[in-house]
């Protein structure tokens, strides 16, 4: 098994910079996924450890190899597309062996490693099939085939589950969980979609404009994020932000005091935190209750309810006209226009400053 190294990388197109000095180490047979909003770089990160790109400076190792000095073909990878790359006009036999013979590996040995693959991936009684005849899932594993009979060092998954349907999504991601403790590389995993990195990785890189935000494992990314970018991309719904001023109080922990005065005791310790204007303060969903009119921390009228059965997600807009999302039992009688009370739970809240750096509950 190798590790990876990514050293002080830096990617340009023109006069625009996508990668500013990046750095970042990856375990042996670690689960690595990059997640953020399109246009954040993640595909030209995964692209120039491939050899796809062109590092315009740094250094990346596999291993104890320094390989962005090597073509693709040399550096003991395999990548998985996001539109699969399958040749047509061949099997799905003749497209997991393609690569193989291209490195005049023995007959014998392709063969060996194909039915290995088809198996692990059950696609089997697909071998002698073209592409044309096969599902979106079919053609993904067919595509996970081809990587896995290379042997690499290192899997790359460029959003490989993008095209298809949500039951097929769900299928693949759980292949995807069995595949890992079958292999022993490293995999980078790419992608915009919080569930996919969540459920696979064993650790998150969130990646924004600005370049790496958060560095973590899912638990502590959900729990602790370190920025409010990362509070407000990780989660579904997104986390609901209050502007407030922040004071120190007698207990030890932060309190929080909204536009309309009312103050909201948290558990975030006090120490080393400077009060004063410009934080917000943040809660998931499932902190903020809806209670009647007048017996809450807020008043506010339902604008949509979103029905998911074991529960509903209410959207609603306070009198001071902030937008907030509570989290509330199924079949919830409510309806748009309905009169609610809002309950903040202060000891689930986060804290941002207004460097957007998060302050937490203590563990």
């Amino acid at each position: 098994m190798a590790g990876v190294e990514l050293l002080n990388l830096t990617k340009r197109f023109g006069q625009t910079t996508v990668i500013d000095d990046l750095s970042l180490s990856i375990g042996e047979g670690e689960f690595v996924a990059f997640l953020g909003p399109s246009g954040c770089g993640k595909s030209t990160l995964l692209r120039m450890v491939a050899g796809l790109e062109t590092a315009d400076a740094g250094e990346i190792r596999i291993g104890d190899r320094r390989v962005d000095v090597l073509p693709p073909g040399d550096r003991g990878v395999a990548m998985v597309f996001q539109h699969y790359a399958l040749y047509p006009h061949m099997t799905v036999r003749e497209n997991m062996a393609f690569g193989l013979r291209n490195a005049r590996t023995p007959a014998d040995e392709i063969a060996r490693r194909i039915d290995e693959a088809a198996e692990m991936l059950e696609i089997a009684p697909l071998l002698d099939r073209k592409p044309g005849m096969l599902s979106g899932g079919e053609r993904q594993r067919t595509a996970i085939g081809r990587a896995i009979v290379k042997k690499p060092d290192l899997f790359l998954f460029d959003e490989p589950m993008s095209n298809l349907d949500a039951a097929l999504r769900l299928r693949t991601r759980l292949e995807l969980a069995q595949l890992r403790r079958r292999v022993e590389a490293a995999m980078i995993f790419v992608t915009h979609d919080q569930v996919e990195a969540m459920t696979l990785a064993d650790r998150i890189v969130v990646m924004s404009k600005n370049g790496i935000e958060q560095v973590a494992t899912p638990v502590e990314i959900y729990a602790r994020p370190a920025t409010a970018f990362v509070a407000g991309f990780v989660g579904s719904p997104r986390i609901n932000f209050l502007p407030v001023t922040v004071t120190s109080g007698v207990d030890g922990f932060a309190h929080a005091r909204l536009e309309d005065g009312l103050m909201i005791a948290t558990r975030v310790p006090s120490e080393g935190l400077t009060g004063g204007e410009g934080w917000r303060l943040a809660l998931r969903p499932h902190a903020v209750t809806i209670t009647a009119p007048g017996a809450g921390d807020l008043d506010a009228a339902v604008d949509v309810v979103e029905r998911l059965g074991d529960r509903d997600h209410v959207y609603a807009t306070t009198d001071q006209g902030r937008r907030l999302v509570a989290e509330n039992p199924g079949q919830t009688p409510l309806k748009i226009g309905d009169r609610i009370g809002l309950k903040l739970n202060g000891v689930a809240a986060h804290l941002f400053d207004a460097n957007d750096r998060g302050w937490h509950a203590a563990d």
